[in-house]
């Protein structure tokens, strides 16, 4: 049974998180927190990435990581595929959501994927191509992320033309989804508005998603910002894990369990069980250095009295 809700959040962790870790999270335990933190009500969660494994050794088991997290009741199943051989290995499997990314900055696309900006646009059709050739249009969701799209630690503020016209191509290439990512934490609350406008005005009716980072205490502000201009679709990561290893100064993600607790605050229902998801910390925690996680609910609780955004909205007997 599907649950109403105002807003989607979802979890990066697993890839934009673990691919900043060295050691390796065992496949089980990658598994333990995949249901739990659906059980808790995040149901669609990007579980690994399809990239190399000489690149990032991390994500070695990422076909059985894969085909467990199908098996999972009520998940929508994503990852990111970096290029057309990572999203044929998806398309195999049969993953709900291929993530995309191409960064708008230039040289942040050299630098994560070793290719131009145009050559990373261009892959894209090819995958749209080869997403229907195989039969699996309906069944496998297309979803193109523009990274770098509120800054970039080597070319500072991005013109907002230049995110406009990458989403523009990306929609009409066949893009099912449109996410903007601010990968460094460079953006605040105006330029966030200034944006999401321009892209959303740009791609009509194709939903558009939200990716921020939390690098300069800015992500949350940022989030409220994005719900002005009609963003619905939100990135996060347990516990604030995250980062970019191709761009200097980048950090954490917006924490999921703040994220989740400002949105009930507000009367937003996300279908996500407060007091289960911080439970979940435990299994990320018990699998990484010490200290890597944050957030202030974990730290403070939630407020005494505190009455949740579906019990207030409930009528009264």
């Amino acid at each position: 049974m599907k649950v109403e809700q105002d807003v989607h959040v979802r979890e990066v962790g697993l890839r934009d998180g673990l691919q900043m870790v060295s050691t390796f999270f065992p496949t089980e335990e990658k598994m333990a927190w995949i249901a739990a933190e659906c059980a808790a009500g995040v149901r669609e969660i990007e579980v690994t990435s399809f990239v190399p494994v000489k690149l990032i050794a991390q994500f070695s088991d990422a076909e059985e990581v894969t085909r467990q997290a199908l098996q999972i009741p009520g998940l929508t199943v994503m990852a990111l595929a970096p290029n057309l051989k990572g999203a044929e290995r998806a398309f195999s499997l049969g993953v709900h959501v291929v993530d995309y990314v191409v960064s708008v900055s230039r040289t942040h696309n050299l630098k994560n994927v070793r290719r131009e900006r145009e050559e990373s646009l261009a892959d894209f059709e090819r995958i749209v191509s080869a997403r229907n050739a195989a039969g699996l249009t309906g069944r496998v969701k297309l979803a193109a992320g523009l990274s770098t799209a509120l800054g970039c630690s080597y070319e500072g503020r991005i013109a907002v033309d230049e995110v406009r016209r990458c989403a523009a191509f990306l929609a009409q290439a066949g893009a099912e989804e449109i996410m903007v990512a601010d990968t460094v934490g460079y953006a605040d609350p105006q330029q966030v508005r200034e944006v999401f406008k321009s892209v959303m005005a740009e791609v009509g009716n194709i939903p558009v998603a939200a990716h921020f980072h939390d690098t300069r205490g800015t992500g949350l502000a940022n989030v409220a910002a994005a719900l002005d201009c009609g963003v619905r679709i939100f990135d996060a990561s347990l516990g604030g894990l995250g980062g970019c290893p191709f761009a200097p100064g980048a950090s954490g993600n917006i924490v999921m369990e703040d994220l989740c607790f400002m949105l009930d605050s507000m009367g937003l229902t996300t279908g996500v069980d407060l007091h289960q998801l911080l439970l979940v910390r435990d299994i990320a925690a018990r699998n990484l250095p010490p200290n890597m996680l944050t957030g202030a609910l974990a730290r403070a609780g939630l407020p005494n009295h505190y009455t949740t955004a579906k019990q207030r909205a409930a009528p009264r007997s």
